[in-house]
């Protein structure tokens, strides 16, 4: 039985979509339509007419609460306007006078009524971490650069997720502040450890079009998804290869265009670096680009690998199967949704406020899907609890669905156990309905690699795993 223990600091969808499947744990509900034999793919998640009439009382409730939260249009219509506090945390006066003004007018200039947060993270950037940097630079001290790189780690998640955001859907403000959602990137990013453009030709033009599959340079199918070993090759390739690994990527795909681009923007953000560290001013450079590049870099990879480290033995290629859903703090708080995974998978451009409502709208599917739920755990404590094989802590914060109710928390554990096992390639080759000829493609990629870097990688990756290692997916 999962931990009843409901953060408070939850946002509020999260309370809702939390105490929702703590109902049906409490009814002991494995289905909600127990006379139905079709199993929902990942294409069709959308609630039909005929399955919503199924919905039962808590979930219909609670899916229109969450409806009436995101419409501008309903008195409980509520922006986000920070990640750290809700609107009812702030103090009256202030939100009266200052918050709701502002909210007000910075709803005109975002994208959507709902992310207010977007322009007010864009304007913290642009008034704490841009001055900061530029400080740096004309006064060091290593204090100063120490605070600096605090700030900017705490506040890495927040923008990657916003440019996470912009990436799938072409940007965050409305088309009358186009000037500066196409150019703020360019200035942030390298201060925030981003490479220009390459978070989206590696997320969007490939790890979502491979989706975890045996073609994916972030998938993690190859390895054994408990083993520290097997995560520190997964990690270091990444860290080291991955500036060619892409391009080589997209060069066998035959996508001439994007291997030249995703080549060209990832170069070119390196030699600034490089540039920037040489000949202006080392020290400063260290703490405002090359940490912050390096800390990103391991927490993308980190993250990714508690991501899809859980992939099913039975149907690895299924979006349900082969990512996971987390209602937490850190992810959904102050990262925008981004524990809802799954749901993200199955539709990378859906809006980040809807995803709570297609969760509880498409639970069905969840849990004919035999999806994987928890709660109180991030990605990177999910990574870290793998890696202790700590299979009953990450049972105990499993969230039950479907059969998964009537199981005991032993049983959950060997269940969790299954799903890190390393696929053979045999297996990948049965399983995955992508292109057979992988395999020769990854050897002959593999020796192109081992040309370039043999001494490096024989130094740095002595275990025998195939070359493969990072992430993206199609819009």
């Amino acid at each position: 039985m999962a931990d009843r223990n409901i953060h408070p600091y939850l946002t509020e969808p999260d309370h809702l979509v939390l105490r929702n499947l703590f109902q049906d744990v409490d009814q002991n509900r494995p289905t909600t339509c127990a006379d139905r034999e079709d199993l929902p793919s990942a294409e069709t998640t959308k609630v039909k007419p005929s399955e919503s009439a199924n919905l039962v009382d808590h979930d219909r409730a609670a899916i229109d609460h969450l409806k009436a939260l995101n419409d501008p249009n309903s008195p409980e219509f509520q922006p986000t306007v920070f990640v750290t506090w809700d609107d009812k945390d702030i103090y009256p006066t202030l939100n009266h006078y200052l918050v709701r003004p502002y909210a007000k007018i910075a709803s005109r200039i975002v994208r959507h009524p709902t992310d207010v947060v977007f322009l007010t993270h864009i304007l913290l950037y642009f008034s704490v971490n841009v001055p900061s940097a530029l400080w740096l630079y004309y006064s060091f001290s290593y204090l100063h650069g120490i605070a600096h790189v605090a700030f900017t780690f705490w506040c890495t998640g927040s923008f990657t997720l916003m440019m996470h955001n912009h990436i799938h859907n072409g940007g965050v403000l409305s088309k009358n502040w186009y000037w500066l959602d196409v150019s703020f990137p360019y200035v942030l990013e390298p201060l925030m450890g981003h490479t220009w453009d390459s978070y989206y030709y590696h997320h969007v033009k490939h790890h979502h079009v491979e989706g975890n599959g045996p073609d994916d340079l972030s998938s993690t199918i190859r390895y054994q998804r408990d083993d520290v070993f097997h995560f520190l090759h997964y990690v270091g390739r990444f860290l080291f290869f991955i500036w060619l690994d892409l391009p080589l990527y997209f060069l066998r795909k035959n996508k001439v265009k994007l291997a030249l681009s995703s080549a060209c923007s990832e170069m070119a953000s390196l030699f600034f670096m490089l540039y920037i560290t040489v000949f202006v001013n080392t020290r400063a450079a260290i703490f405002t680009l090359i940490i912050p590049f390096v800390l990103l870099r391991l927490g993308l990879m980190i993250g990714n690998w508690g991501q899809h480290a859980l992939v099913d033995e039975i149907e690895p290629d299924s979006d349900f199967r082969t990512s996971i859903t987390l209602i937490d703090v850190p992810s959904n708080r102050f990262c925008f949704n981004d524990g809802y995974h799954t749901a993200h998978h199955l539709n990378p451009r859906r809006h980040w406020r809807e995803q709570p409502v297609h969760f509880l709208e498409a639970k069905e599917a969840y849990r004919q899907g035999r999806a994987l739920v928890f709660h109180n755990i991030d990605y990177l404590m999910m990574t870290f609890k793998l890696l202790q094989k700590d299979y009953l802590h990450l049972a105990n914060c499993l969230v039950p669905i479907g059969d998964q109710i009537t199981m005991s928390k032993q049983e959950l554990a060997d269940m969790l156990r299954t799903k890190t096992r390393k696929f053979s390639e045999q297996e990948i080759q049965a399983k995955f309905k992508t292109s057979s000829a992988f395999a020769t493609k990854q050897k002959s990629a593999a020796g192109n690699l081992n040309t370039i870097a043999s001494t490096c990688k024989a130094k740095f990756f002595a275990q025998k795993i195939p070359v493969d290692g990072h992430h993206a997916k199609n819009q």
